[in-house]
């Protein structure tokens, strides 16, 4: 699946609220849906990412961010918004959601 077949809500959700704090980590959102089927498989997988990248140590973390560590609580904040806002684009129906193509 390609980025351009997620509702608005997921965009605004998840990339938007990455793209404020790094656009690696928008990135990295953004590289998770080649390898989902639908846009339902891409919330539990960004919500995995989340849960994979809050386990890394500061040297792993680093890496991640191309050789600059972030600032671990912003990310953490970061983190907590999106899935807020992931649970809250989960309760809106499929047919509800608003897509640009």
């Amino acid at each position: 699946m390609d980025t351009d077949h997620l509702s608005n809500e997921v965009y605004q959700g998840i990339f938007i609220e990455a793209e404020k704090f790094d656009h690696d980590l928008t990135l990295r959102f953004g590289v998770l849906a080649s390898h989902c089927k639908d846009e339902e498989e891409y919330l539990n997988k960004a919500f995995d990412l989340i849960t994979e990248i809050r386990s890394l140590d500061e040297d792993e973390l680093s890496d991640l961010f191309f050789g600059r560590l972030p600032d671990i609580n912003a990310l953490n904040s970061t983190f907590d918004r999106i899935i807020k806002n992931i649970n809250q684009i989960k309760k809106i129906p499929e047919e509800q959601r608003h897509y640009e193509f």
